[in-house]
């Protein structure tokens, strides 16, 4: 009985933990629907975050100074959300702070009218982007700093989602816009030309895809978040490896009905994504620099140590846990 007993409690102060973390609810943020959203989708319908004992619903923010208000007024616990915003407030002192990234080069190709046939032609044009003060934006800038075009002689308008400056370029109210895979394979279907892959940018490296959460949060719920943690990593991976659940993924969180479509997305982006999601150092520093030329006032402190904490995933490196995940002894 006396070892029954034990075995009985052994038993549950092993699940206990589990427990407890899957009772309290957490919220995660994505920023939209293009396909550089699934690693958060595949931790959730996979259902690795139940598997790792974290319960987690996910709600869709776009833009990342949304995203990092949201964190900040506490209203989500993590989000997958480009770096620009984050960068910005953290270096202000807000209370937030990096612990992956999925994604560390931007996915965005950039397209426009037939009329236009290369960069230079963009002078004078209006050139749709999601939102001001995020990865769009500062890609944007970047390739026109490339291409030696004066910022000033593009006009860039806020036009929302992807689908709506598709249906605007198409109309002929935007002269250009940044899209990603699925958008990209439709407009080349509407022989809408591409004129640049940002990901061909010298400048390419940028913390696209990152998980960003509060700092205090993190010093409080540190087993939360690398459960967390586990589930966003083992996501990508199977995303990347099984296209079977990847291609169903995406049918089913894009509501995309055209199976070329998604096809193209699974294909771009599962050998686009970064697994182990380590954040890039490069890409990071590529944003500060990016931010400190766009506020010369403002004096950025480029030690990316600042903005990320990478114990976590250095700590499952050590433990094999990316090596287990890949069936790897």
């Amino acid at each position: 009985m006396i070892g029954v007993a034990n075995t009985l409690l052994l038993v549950t102060l092993l699940i206990f933990p589990i427990r407890s973390a899957a009772q309290e609810k957490y919220i995660a943020s994505y920023a939209g629907f293009a396909g550089f959203q699934a690693p958060l989708w595949a931790a959730k319908d996979f259902g690795l975050l139940t598997k790792h004992g974290v319960n987690v619903d996910l709600v869709m923010i776009p833009g990342s100074a949304r995203g990092a208000q949201a964190m900040l007024g506490g209203s989500i616990h993590f989000g997958q959300i480009d770096g620009t915003a984050l960068i910005s407030a953290i270096n202000q002192g807000a209370d937030l702070v990096f612990v992956a990234s999925s994604l560390n080069k931007f996915p965005f190709s950039l397209v426009a009218q037939k009329n236009i046939r290369q960069p230079k032609d963009l002078a004078g044009k209006k050139v749709g982007i999601v939102a001001f003060g995020g990865a769009h934006e500062v890609s944007l800038i970047l390739a026109l700093k490339e291409w030696n075009i004066p910022r000033q002689s593009v006009t860039l308008l806020a036009s929302g989602p992807a689908a709506n400056r598709l249906l605007a370029l198409s109309s002929g109210a935007l002269d250009a816009t940044l899209l990603a895979p699925p958008e990209t394979g439709e407009a080349a279907r509407m022989g809408l030309p591409t004129l640049a892959h940002m990901t061909e940018l010298k400048a390419a490296y940028f913390p696209m895809n990152a998980i960003a959460t509060r700092r205090s949060f993190l010093e409080k719920n540190r087993d939360t978040i690398k459960r967390f943690l586990q589930a966003y990593a083992e996501g990508i991976y199977q995303f990347m490896t099984n296209k079977e659940k990847g291609v169903a993924l995406l049918t089913q969180r894009m509501k995309q009905k055209n199976p070329a479509v998604v096809d193209e997305t699974f294909q771009y982006f599962a050998s686009t994504l970064s697994s182990p999601p380590r954040m890039s150092h490069e890409g990071m520093r590529a944003a500060i620099d990016m931010l400190q030329q766009r506020s010369p006032e403002t004096k950025f402190d480029t030690n990316v140590g600042k903005y990320v904490d990478e114990q976590i995933m250095d700590e499952l490196e050590r433990e094999g846990f990316f090596k287990k995940m890949g069936g790897k002894s």
